[in-house]
């Protein structure tokens, strides 16, 4: 793997605050942030920024999150975010999302619309007006978090949503009533008029080419769909590279980014294969173990280094940051204590060794430099002073000044 995808090359001109060139002057180079999305649940930072704030638990918890990711997945799943109507969590979701972006992150809305969790309240509308409320819904929160949160999965698994029967909800009613394309169409465009520069995410576990066809289908209708969102819930074992391959190729032909929203991988044993619905396996206890954690760790290594080599691939989310929360499985980087496990290590060796530029540079007469590297935010010494700039393609050369 080469790589060069990820990387941009700038001639850098260094001056001083008067304007004159730091001429034949080493110069320290490290890399400040990455422009790839390295990701994971950030479902902790909410209990870290409002109940349990100075709770040293989940200080610890969250700061292992920080050192370890730049984009995070915040709740929004509507029966829970607005479990009475018109009495959002607002202000629990705003302290989490805002903890995040002051520290540099990226933060995502996850779902807008989804016939899982939904709220309660709404069967007792109406299909038209369960319609205008998931709507308004949409406009409420996509503008009220805008800059923010600039990044939304809008709708989540409308494969399934409405043949779905586990139980009666106001989602795949609406669904039902009028078609998968329809309401795609719907939600991205109050979305999209909400916040005109949000990238917009569908989201599916579904990765089949019924999938693909209804992607198709919604770009066809004029659905403003920014990006597809994939999910690998790996409970029953990791897909291997040739599966990935299968997917990467399924839905790179549309040209859009391809999201790796929500991903598993087990540190203990592996569900039976035989489940078709990952949501029936509920166990007391489902441990973690040694060659479970050291498989964990060499499955999301070989996973990440497949997908961030693919060049449509700008984001990848582990679903669970620690042990236990999504089905109780041993999901997690780090355990249920806080304990980093071999997992976390792997993904930090990538992240921010492998695939992090630091170094030297020297300049010449003028105060010119070349700088090759992971695009992504620098940050440039001479021991003294300072300066900032981003490398991503966007110009050949660079001013920077220190000072």
């Amino acid at each position: 793997m080469s790589l060069e995808h990820r990387k941009a090359t700038v001639a850098l001109r260094v001056v001083d605050a008067t304007g004159n060139p730091v001429a034949g002057r080493k110069l320290r180079l490290d890399q400040t942030s990455h422009d790839f999305l390295f990701g994971s649940g950030a479902f902790d930072a909410i209990p870290r920024t409002n109940e349990h704030k100075d709770d040293p638990f989940f200080r610890d918890r969250m700061d292992k999150w920080l050192r370890l990711f730049n984009y995070g997945t915040m709740s929004f799943y509507w029966g829970r975010y607005e479990p009475e109507e018109g009495k959002p969590e607002y202000v629990s979701r705003m302290n989490a999302s805002r903890f995040l972006v002051e520290q540099g992150k990226t933060v995502k809305g996850h779902p807008l619309c989804w016939h899982t969790a939904c709220a309660d309240w709404l069967m007792a509308y109406d299909d038209k007006t369960i319609l205008d409320k998931q709507l308004q819904r949409i406009h409420r929160d996509v503008t009220a978090f805008a800059g923010v949160i600039d990044i939304w999965d809008v709708i989540n698994e409308v494969v399934i949503m409405p043949v779905f029967d586990r139980y009666d909800n106001a989602i795949t009613r609406v669904c039902k009533r009028y078609g998968r394309v329809q309401l795609v169409k719907e939600v991205f465009d109050a979305a999209k008029a909400a916040n005109p520069n949000a990238l917009l995410l569908i989201n599916d576990f579904n990765l089949s080419d019924k999938y693909a066809r209804l992607i198709a289908d919604c770009l066809d209708a004029g659905a403003p769909i920014g990006a597809i969102g994939l999910q690998t819930h790996q409970h029953q074992g990791y897909m291997g590279a040739q599966k990935l391959g299968e997917i990467l190729k399924r839905f790179e032909g549309f040209g859009l980014p391809l999201h790796f929203t929500e991903n598993t991988l087990v540190s203990g044993h592996l569900m039976s294969p035989h489940i078709v619905d990952l949501n029936d396996y509920q166990i007391p206890e489902w441990p973690s173990t040694p060659e479970g954690e050291e498989r964990q760790a060499r499955e999301w290594e070989e996973m990440y280094r497949i997908l961030f080599d693919h060049p449509l691939v700008e984001a990848v989310t582990g679903w669970d940051f620690a042990d236990g929360a999504w089905l109780g499985a041993p999901s997690g980087v780090i355990a249920k204590d806080n304990r980093e496990k071999p997992a976390y290590h792997a993904l930090q060796r990538l992240i921010h060794g492998e695939w992090e530029t630091h170094g030297e540079i020297t300049t010449d007469a003028s105060g010119r430099a070349e700088v090759t590297g992971f695009k992504g935010g620098y940050a440039l010494t001479d021991g003294e002073r300072a300066a900032g700039f981003r490398l991503d393609g966007a110009s050949d050369a660079v001013d920077v000044t220190l000072a």
